[in-house]
């Protein structure tokens, strides 16, 4: 989110932390910030860093993203993503939240930016990972897969990258409350994410069908504590 908006959360009576999600350098160079908000105390929390992708681009993406600079596309830099451990309440310990936002490139990139992550969970806190993952599955956006520095079957085959981080996710033991759901309308693909570990059952899941000033929909789940 921009920092003007990230400046009225900062006035409501919750936790929060922020950390920059990614600098732009189009139309100006500004920063977006990703950011949770709780009801409950918020005990520690960690930025971690994603790799410079930029100086690796094929000459191809040097200039797609030059052709879509009137887009408000353009060079990223300081991309990461954070956890924060919510407190459960007096005597129950904390959840372990992560906030991440894929890179829009390589899907060999959005696999690693999530296992980056994964590194940071701690096996004894209950997780939920939320987030843009950019996960892209459907023929007609798939040719952003290579345009943005991936190989030319990332365009073709389609479902390939879906299966691979559907893969990641049982391997982490973490469940996809929205598994099968379109939140973003013009890839009429999953992109946003809320991953749940065993620690959780979850009770209600909704891709919410107005949108707020995104072209992706808000998506909402809830989840009791296994006990």
């Amino acid at each position: 989110m921009p920092v003007s908006f990230l400046e009225r959360l900062k006035t409501l009576p919750y936790y929060l932390i922020s950390h920059i999600d990614v600098g732009r350098f189009v139309p100006r160079r500004e920063h977006t910030y990703l950011v949770v908000l709780s009801r409950y105390e918020i005990m520690r929390h960690k930025p971690f860093l994603f790799p410079d992708y930029w100086p690796t681009l094929p000459w191809r993406t040097r200039l797609f993203v030059a052709l879509m600079r009137p887009f408000n596309w353009g060079p990223l830099e300081n991309r990461g993503g954070m956890y924060a451990d919510v407190s459960l309440g007096e005597g129950r310990g904390s959840v372990r939240v992560f906030n991440l936002h894929l890179v829009l490139a390589h899907p060999a990139w959005r696999l690693e930016e999530f296992e980056t992550a994964m590194t940071n969970r701690d096996p004894s806190l209950p997780t939920i990972v939320c987030g843009d993952f950019n996960i892209l599955e459907k023929l007609h956006v798939t040719p952003l897969n290579w345009l943005s520095g991936g190989r030319i079957t990332d365009a073709l085959r389609y479902r390939r990258e879906r299966m691979l981080i559907e893969e990641r996710f049982v391997a982490h033991e973490l469940t996809n409350a929205l598994a099968g759901t379109m939140t973003h309308p013009i890839s009429r693909s999953q992109l946003d994410h809320i991953l749940v570990s065993q620690a959780f059952t979850v009770s209600n899941a909704q891709v919410v069908p107005d949108r707020y000033g995104s072209d992706h929909h808000p998506i909402r789940v809830e989840v009791i504590e296994q006990r």
